[in-house]
């Protein structure tokens, strides 16, 4: 493995060297595609999936994947249970207070699914039940906004299936979450549309204990893996398109904080 900042850093003596750090525990809510999710062979795949894989390559480490509720993953990487929490992760000032997170990977806003055949905007989501995963951006923006757009109630839930067996069911009447989630699930489903997108200018990243020194060391990783060309692989690879040029998947960035 060629030398790099990582690399330094281990050789300096830092706490988390090669010969400490066998294994990366990694928590993700699996079912979040195109992130983490099982394959027909019951195998965890996704977007993120491979990100860290290729981040636990370049550091000598192997990585245990742990499936955890979206809302549970704060609380895991706070206590130390996992070294790394992923999911479709939105960086926020509020989530700096205590947590880290490396530089931001990807860009995204939120939107709203429904029944190709129901509400076809928030505009027609008066007095209608919208769903959204618990503790998540989208339950942020939905609890924020919903006097303005009138939902009648918000049902939380830990996960995207749970809330698409919901919808379809007439259960809810729509589903606010991350806007390349739903129109990567709804690709095959006529039956589901993704309706409006919520403009939120929103970015994901890798989230750690707070000022943990694993998250300035993978984010030196993850400078290389952009100059190189690998994520913009992993983005075609996963939505069928190369990343826009000055989108966070390809432009390296410092790591978020709230100086």
């Amino acid at each position: 493995m060629r030398t790099t900042a990582l690399a330094l850093a281990l050789m300096a003596g830092s706490a988390l060297s090669a010969a400490a750090q066998q294994t990366l525990t990694v928590g993700a809510n699996i079912g979040n595609v195109p992130w983490e999710f099982q394959d027909d062979a019951g195998e965890f795949v996704g977007f993120e999936i491979d990100l860290v894989a290729a981040v636990a390559e370049r550091m000598g480490a192997e990585v245990e994947t742990v499936n955890i509720p979206f809302n549970g993953l704060f609380s895991a990487v706070q206590s130390g249970r996992i070294d790394i929490a992923t999911s479709s992760i939105t960086i926020t000032d509020a989530r700096l207070e205590s947590v880290t997170f490396a530089q931001p990977y990807y860009d995204s806003d939120q939107s709203l699914t429904a029944l190709a055949e129901g509400p076809q905007s928030l505009a027609e989501m008066e007095g209608k039940v919208v769903g959204v995963d618990t503790g998540s951006t989208g339950d942020m923006w939905a609890t924020e906004n919903q006097a303005e757009y009138g939902f009648s109630d918000i049902r939380r839930y830990e996960g995207l299936a749970p809330a698409m067996l919901d919808l379809q069911a007439g259960r809810i009447d729509g589903y606010i979450s991350d806007i390349p989630a739903l129109q990567y699930y709804v690709v095959d489903k006529p039956q589901l549309a993704v309706v409006e997108r919520i403009p939120t200018g929103e970015k994901y990243s890798m989230m750690f204990a707070k000022d943990a020194e694993l998250a300035t060391q993978v984010n030196a990783v993850l400078d290389d893996l952009k100059t190189e060309g690998v994520l913009a692989q992993l983005h075609e690879k996963w939505f069928g398109v190369a990343p826009d040029a000055d989108s966070s998947t390809v432009t390296v960035l410092p790591m978020p904080s709230l100086d």
